[in-house]
């Protein structure tokens, strides 16, 4: 057996980790390439055994590991490669979304698991999950990673790695204790990588009533590995349940993210309402809720599609048309009311007759060519020294930003004081993240909050907190136009 070996990663870089864990996400999820699903890689599974669904069918099957694991290194080198990082990055999508399952991590974490006869197929396989966050930061591109596939399976579903519907995860301690063990391990080999945007929990778990105990027991023992996992982002999927998980998340003050999943394609209202309706209810109801749900701001729209019913599309005049609607309204709609979106799913085998779910064929069709924030020369420079951006002197195109700066030689009131610091803050993050891949500030309330707690009561008097984030605002707004 070839070991391949692990490549190091770059430096740490805390100033660009900033940038990559706070900004603005447009993305897109590699899904099929670390945890298969048969209807987007099919040809990977004419050799699976069993039920020849899920990721354990392909590595049971080739009749030997030996040979499982050889074909699914090949996949993991081929199917998504550098130039598509490249391509990514040259588009102005920043972030995505890695979908891996606890056997990713090697065979070491398959003991006491399904996967434990088939140990061997993943001895390389971390290797190739370290490749592909490095490929991400050669393009300034920042990578969630997302453990979709859980110890006994958090959903039943084949996407977790299982073909027999089981939901093991939840009623299980050892199978608790097991992926406890595999997050734990994911925040001590990336909590210190520049271009981690964060570590999500769980990939769609039922919502069961314990779901929310789970989440606090095991950001509890991620947070306690280092002091870097003190502030490291954490994503939790919300079960489909977006106001339950909205409360949890508000209910926190520590770097924890909510993702919700957004499709229309599932159920028999989907098919009974028309793409124009959908596209309406995007517009409203659904932005409504969204922006409800985010009021902290430490939300996501981690997965969604342009995928609609025929039954939905039969009665449109112009199919093509009520496509383009129903893809840019969400994209618009995310966008302005979440702090990001990521689109499920950048490729699949067969793309050309696959465009509601394939990226690659939706740019420039569906979606649009190109997803820079700015369309000056901010998007191309890819990184910048903290001495280019003076934090203490803001733009004075704008008459506030004047009144600012004046105040701030004169005696001033702590509310002033506070008011001044929030809105050259504001400016300065607004330049900052532009100058990074000409992106935005995203999760905006969860940097505000620790920006006062790194600045301190004697900076931003306790009490002041309110004037130095209104403040902020402005700045950032007065900022981002002076860009735009």
């Amino acid at each position: 057996m070839n070991i391949v070996p692990v490549d190091p990663f770059p430096p740490f870089d805390p100033q660009a980790a900033t940038i990559y864990r706070y900004r603005q996400q447009y993305g897109v999820n590699c899904g099929s390439w670390f945890v298969l699903e048969k209807w987007m890689t099919p040809s990977m599974f004419q050799n699976a055994s069993g039920h020849k669904l899920s990721e354990i069918d392909i590595a049971s099957g080739s009749n030997s590991t030996n040979c499982a694991r050889k074909g699914l290194e090949e996949h993991w080198s081929t199917f998504i490669s550098e130039s598509d990082f490249d391509y990514l990055s040259g588009i102005g999508i920043n972030t995505v979304r890695l979908p891996i399952g606890y056997w990713s991590l090697g065979p070491e974490y398959c003991e006491g698991t399904p996967f434990s006869p088939y140990a061997d197929v993943y001895s390389n396989s971390w290797a190739y999950v370290v490749r592909a966050i490095n490929l991400a930061a050669k393009y300034g591109i920042g990578v969630i990673v997302d453990l979709h596939g859980a110890v006994g399976s958090q959903n039943g579903q084949p996407h977790s790695g299982i073909s027999d519907r089981h939901v093991g995860l939840f009623d299980s301690p050892a199978n608790v204790k097991k992926t406890l063990a595999v997050l734990v391990s994911l925040v001590q080999k990336l909590c210190l990588v520049t271009n981690i945007v964060g570590i999500q929990i769980l990939n769609e778990p039922v919502n069961v009533p314990g779901l929310s105990d789970f989440y606090t027991r095991a950001i509890s023992t991620m947070r306690q590995v280092s002091d870097c996992a003190k502030g490291f982002p954490l994503y939790i999927h919300d079960g489909f349940d977006l106001e339950r998980f909205s409360d949890y998340v508000s209910a926190r003050s520590d770097f924890v993210v909510q993702d919700h999943h957004s499709y229309f394609v599932f159920t028999t209202q989907d098919d009974s309402e028309s793409a124009s309706n959908h596209t309406n209810d995007i517009e409203t109801s659904i932005a409504q809720s969204l922006a409800i749900a985010s009021a902290r701001g430490n939300l996501i729209v981690g997965e969604w599609s342009g995928a609609l019913t025929p039954q939905s599309l039969s009665n449109e005049p112009d199919q093509d048309a009520a496509r383009r609607n129903f893809s840019t309204a969400q994209m618009d709609v995310y966008s302005t009311t979440t702090a990001g979106w990521i689109f499920w799913a950048y490729k699949t085998e067969d793309c050309g007759n696959d465009p509601d779910w394939c990226f690659t064929v939706a740019v420039g069709h569906t979606l649009p060519p190109t997803f820079f924030r700015y369309m000056n020369g901010c998007q191309s420079s890819r990184s910048v020294e903290s001495r280019d951006l003076n934090p203490s002197m803001p733009s004075f195109r704008h008459r506030l930003a004047a009144i600012h700066h004046r105040r701030s030689g004169d005696n001033v009131t702590a509310e002033e004081q506070s008011s001044h610091k929030g809105y050259s803050d504001g400016v300065f993050a607004a330049q900052l993240f532009c100058k990074y891949g000409g992106s935005m500030l995203g999760l905006d309330g969860q940097y505000i909050s620790d920006r006062i707690v790194a600045l301190g009561p004697t900076v931003i008097q306790t009490g002041t907190e309110p004037s130095y984030s209104a403040a902020f605002y402005r700045g950032l707004s007065d900022g981002e136009e002076s860009m735009s």
